[in-house]
């Protein structure tokens, strides 16, 4: 590199990435979630059969705003014919099932009456069986007292700086557009792994989600559906990924390239196999991402403020 070349990070972190991916291990959560599955597919008690189409969505949401620990279901007297009852003041999730009834109908044809089917849609209620007593629930991975470590003053300011609505809670890290909003773990869940410690998996989940933030039309109008069409899912998280990892060193949340990036970006990367340079379109977009939260940050320091002196 010549003397006048300017060093850029987001690049080198890049390359390291690209380099790293070939060996990757498999990507390991740095948090610990709860055990159960709230987000597997909903089952129901009765049956023990998974719930299938709109249902498995309706299921889940309602999973996520409760934070229940479980994927099992059923309604109020199925849960009784388990011996189970359902707690007072509990409200149910809405479910929907087809119900074929037979009915007689003229054929247009033949003017003879002929027996036929049709399907009908009705609703049923259900409760989750954290809403019950008499259920044993997985039992819970035992959680530490208090977070595993200290906030990171730099780090917590850059947060507060973008604006962005985060809530911490549950066990699921995800930016919600249609609330546009972040959930993120509660941070005593973060223990880290092999190779981060809980605070850089903390903060390095937090600025995932934060890149995918910046990805709305109101911000940065990240859509890249029109060159990878259904696979544009798996490059926002290159993107999202990426991001974090460029953050992370312009934070000094970590001192080098993390081996669980590496991890995280190969699981995405075997989608895109058909487009090798995809990892180098993500880049340029998590730097511009990566650059547009920095802005964020700057903007917001005392001495940029209308009100300094």
């Amino acid at each position: 590199m010549s003397r006048n070349t300017k060093f850029d990070v987001h690049q080198e972190i890049t390359n390291r990435i690209v380099d790293a991916i070939e060996t990757a291990g498999e990507f390991r959560l740095p948090w610990i979630k709860a055990t159960g599955g709230s987000f597997a597919r909903p089952v129901n008690i009765a049956s023990r059969k998974p719930y299938n189409g709109v249902n498995i969505v309706s299921l889940w949401v309602s999973a996520l705003a409760s934070e229940f620990p479980s994927n099992v279901w059923g309604t109020y007297r199925q849960w009784q014919a388990q011996c189970c009852q359902v707690r007072k003041g509990e409200k149910s999730s809405l479910v929907v099932f087809y119900k074929t009834i037979d009915f007689e109908q003229v054929n247009d044809q033949t003017g003879e009456a002929e027996q036929a089917e049709r399907m009908i849609a009705r609703a049923s209620w259900v409760f989750n069986a954290a809403q019950v007593d008499g259920y044993d629930l997985p039992e819970q991975a035992e959680l530490p007292e208090r977070p595993m470590f200290d906030p990171i003053a730099r780090a917590e300011g850059f947060a507060k700086a973008t604006g962005a609505r985060i809530e911490e809670g549950g066990d699921r890290a995800c930016y919600i557009p249609a609330l546009d909003t972040i959930r993120m773990p509660e941070r005593r869940r973060f223990t880290g792994t092999d190779t981060t410690t809980p605070a850089e998996g903390f903060y390095s989940t937090l600025l995932h989600e934060l890149t995918h933030w910046t990805g709305v039309k109101s911000r940065l109008d990240r859509d890249m559906s029109g060159r990878f069409g259904t696979q544009a899912y798996a490059m926002e998280e290159l993107v999202a990924e990426l991001g974090a990892a460029f953050l992370c060193a312009d934070l000094s949340i970590t001192p080098e390239p993390r081996a669980d990036h590496a991890s995280y970006i190969k699981n995405w990367l075997e989608v895109l196999k058909s487009d090798k340079k995809a990892v180098f379109t993500a880049a340029s977009k998590a730097s511009q991402a990566a650059d547009w939260l920095l802005a964020l940050e700057q903007a917001a320091l005392p001495w940029n403020s209308e009100d300094a002196a």
